[in-house]
């Protein structure tokens, strides 16, 4: 009898979209935390596997500290486990050639441009994660101005974490500056690299080296 009347209680709670408030009779037993790995070693080993899927998390840091390539990293990582990825590429700052060069495999890659309109990039980035079924979703803000990101209020990313949560999807950010994350979501701090450090080039003379890559120390913040 018992047993029929919780049944009851909980399709209704279910049917009214309010089942977040169901729980064990022992809530502190939970189930091993799904996760994305990026694909970049220290960062995995930081958060214990990788980013929380059906979480928020955000790169931020300024010109030239590698939050690009921490992104592709995580788009090649998922694409190579077979998982469909995504990425709304607000100011049209995306390159498909390096991109492809860094690992992504782009037949696995939905890319939405647009010229920097932030509202209407806010815009597809919620369409592109109410659809699902994405395994990393990418919304790269990094030179949208701040005083356009200050426009949006701090419900607005908390609806953008509201739609992913309890999915297979990760959400990542990226951006100058710390935006947004999920409870569950981290952000990953980069520092701008100190002049002279941390570059590795190729060739001799100093007017025909090339940079091959730089080195980066990521920062997480908040990781769970």
């Amino acid at each position: 009898m018992m047993m029929a009347a919780r049944a009851h209680v909980e399709s209704l709670l279910r049917a009214r979209k309010l089942d977040v408030t169901l729980t064990t009779v022992a809530p502190w037993a939970r189930a091993a935390r799904a996760v994305a790995p990026t694909g970049i070693a220290p960062i995995d080993d930081a958060l214990g596997g990788g980013l929380a899927r059906g979480q928020l998390s955000e790169i931020v840091g300024p010109r030239s500290s590698g939050r690009t390539s921490v992104m592709c990293h995580m788009l090649a990582a998922a694409a190579a486990r077979g998982e469909a990825v995504a990425l709304v590429d607000t100011c049209d700052r995306f390159d498909p050639r390096s991109a492809e060069a860094a690992g992504v495999d782009l037949s696995k890659l939905l890319w939405v441009r647009d010229t920097g309109d932030a509202v209407r990039a806010l815009n597809a980035m919620n369409l592109v994660l109410q659809a699902g079924g994405f395994g990393l979703v990418a919304f790269d803000l990094a030179d949208v101005p701040a005083m356009a990101l200050r426009q949006f209020p701090y419900t607005t990313w908390m609806r953008v974490a509201r739609v992913i949560e309890g999915s297979q999807t990760a959400a990542v950010i990226v951006g100058a500056d710390r935006i947004a994350r999920s409870p569950g979501g981290v952000t990953i701090a980069l520092d701008a690299p100190a002049t002279g450090s941390r570059g590795r080039w190729s060739g001799a003379a100093d007017r025909a080296r090339l940079l091959r890559a730089i080195d980066i120390q990521p920062r997480i913040v908040g990781a769970r």
